[in-house]
């Protein structure tokens, strides 16, 4: 979440300001008015330091306790390396059969000259694709990655940090897109909330999600690593969770994929090769929409 290389030079161990809060001790830090972002670093023992800058007016106070910050840093940390290796070089299929939908709705509904949030961005290799329909605010807990992707896009407003702690505005943008980040929320039914928040109203969320049901029963997956929240939702928790906040427009699965199992043989590149050579993408769409995908998809209206 933090980039202690950036805020170094600015923060004096004397600034941390230890309170307590209960039964542990929380630190009080200080957020700039405009987007909300904590301005913390953490010195060499880890704990969290304040970093002041020479602003007008400061923001909102906030309290976060140090083992919030912790998990935070941990999940930083995990989210760095993951999207350096899986994303920033690369982009597998479940995620463009995502973008295809995306931009599938974004084109059927004739969206031009938005106000776009894509929150949970990654290494923001979807960001150039949205910026064809309006201008892009994305983030991600990915603060090194997004720090060498502003770089790469510079028309693309990059925010890295804790989403749930960030402020983009109420009611400040026509689309919030967000693909597999639900699943590595701990409070889900904030965070959609949250998005529902920065939505104008009638505006639209294009969310992606993992398929609970399809991972659980016909995949392999390793246990969550380090610093990685794995909460998946099936397709009915899914609707239970938007309904709150949202009108549900279509939801559906994509990506058909099992590596254990019957449904190993019926996804298996032998099989589906020849079939898809017969008669097209026909069959996984079946596939698809019985709920048989990887990832499930929902469009939803404010």
């Amino acid at each position: 979440m933090f980039a202690p290389a950036i805020y170094r030079d600015h923060v004096r161990k004397d600034e941390q300001r230890p309170i307590e809060t209960g039964s542990r001790a929380a630190y009080l830090y200080w957020t700039d008015g405009e987007t909300d972002a904590p301005m913390v670093a953490f010195d060499q023992g880890g704990f969290p330091t304040l970093h002041r800058r020479p602003m007008a007016a400061w923001g909102r106070r906030r309290i976060r306790s140090g083992v919030d910050m912790q998990e935070i840093g941990l999940q930083t940390r995990f989210w760095n390396d993951w999207n350096a290796s899986a994303r920033e070089h690369a982009v597998h299929d479940v995620s463009l059969r995502q973008a295809e939908v995306v931009t599938g709705w974004l084109d059927r509904l004739e969206i031009r000259d938005a106000a776009i949030l894509e929150a949970g961005c990654g290494s923001g290799w979807f960001c150039n694709h949205l910026s064809r329909y309006g201008s892009v605010t994305a983030t991600d807990l990915s603060d090194e990655v997004l720090a060498r992707a502003s770089r790469r896009m510079p028309h693309i407003r990059f925010v890295p940090g804790d989403f749930m702690h960030l402020d983009f505005g109420a009611e400040k943008f026509d689309v919030v897109v967000t693909l597999e980040v639900l699943s590595h929320v701990e409070e889900q039914a904030a965070f959609v909330r949250k998005l529902a928040d920065h939505l104008r109203p009638g505006g639209y969320l294009m969310m992606a999600t993992q398929n609970r049901y399809v991972l659980e029963n016909f995949n392999n997956v390793p246990p969550p690593a380090t610093g990685q929240i794995r909460r998946w939702v099936d397709k009915g928790e899914l609707r239970n969770l938007l309904e709150n906040n949202f009108v549900v427009t279509e939801l559906f699965t994509v990506s058909p994929k099992a590596n254990k199992g019957l449904m190993r043989v019926v996804n298996s590149s032998r099989l589906n090769e020849p079939i898809r050579f017969l008669f097209g993408n026909r069959v996984e769409r079946l596939k698809e929409r019985l709920g048989f995908g990887w990832t499930i998809m929902a469009l939803a209206r404010k």
